[in-house]
C-alpha cells in the first residue's frame, strides 16, 4: 500500500491546480447529508465494527458497494485482511448504535443489539437492511482506503414505502443525526 500511496501522492503533487484545504473540504461535506451504516466483521476471535457514512452503491450488475476507511483507523488492520464483512444500514431510531460504533476505545459489541449470520459475520438487529459482501478491492485514496465489496447476501429491508411505512434511515448532516420521514418529503 505504501508504494501505491506514494504514487498517488506524486500524481496529485504534479497537478498545478489549487486545492481545498482539509478544513474547507470537510466544511463542504458537512453540508451533504449521508446515510449511516455499521460495517462489521469477525477478525480472528474478536468482532470489529465501526460507523460509516461513506457507503455508496457502485453498480447493480454486478452488485458492488464501497466505503472508505482511514488507514490510521483501529479497524483497518482487520479490514485489510478481511475476506467478507457486513454493512448494516441503520434505521432512524438507531442513532445511539451509530454513536456507539463511532466511539474509540470501547467494546462496541458489549451492549448487544446484534446477531451473527450463519457465515459468522455480525449484523445490527433492527437495521433497515444489511448486506454481506466479499471484499474485492482495497485501493488507497489519500489518507483513506476505499473498500469495494461484491454483495452476496442481503436481509432486513425497509418496509414497502420506506419511511412512509413508519421506518426510515438515520442520516448524518452537519455533525448531527436526523430522521427522514413524512415531515421531510418534498
Amino acid at each position: 500500500m505504501t508504494a501505491e500511496l506514494t504514487h498517488l501522492e506524486a500524481l496529485l503533487a504534479e497537478q498545478d491546480e489549487p486545492q481545498l484545504s482539509p478544513d474547507e473540504y470537510k466544511a463542504v461535506f458537512r453540508g451533504h447529508p449521508a446515510g449511516v451504516a455499521v460495517v462489521a466483521l469477525e477478525h480472528g476471535d474478536r468482532l470489529v465494527g465501526f460507523t460509516a457514512t461513506s457507503v455508496i452503491s457502485v453498480s447493480a450488475a454486478p452488485p458492488l458497494l464501497a466505503f472508505s476507511l482511514a488507514s490510521t483507523s483501529s479497524s483497518w488492520p482487520a479490514v485489510s485482511t478481511a475476506r467478507t464483512l457486513t454493512v448494516s444500514f441503520l434505521a432512524d431510531r438507531q442513532d445511539d448504535v451509530s454513536a456507539r460504533f463511532a466511539t474509540s476505545g470501547i467494546d462496541r459489541f458489549a451492549d448487544g443489539g446484534w446477531s451473527r449470520l450463519p457465515t459468522g459475520e455480525p449484523v445490527i438487529d433492527g437495521a433497515l437492511s444489511w448486506v454481506r459482501g466479499r471484499v474485492v478491492q482495497r485501493p488507497p485514496g489519500g489518507a483513506a482506503v476505499r473498500v469495494s465489496l461484491r454483495a452476496g447476501a442481503a436481509g432486513g429491508g425497509a418496509p414497502r414505502g420506506g419511511a412512509r411505512a413508519g421506518r426510515g434511515p438515520v442520516v448524518y448532516h452537519d455533525r448531527t443525526y436526523h430522521r427522514i420521514g413524512d415531515h421531510s418529503a418534498l
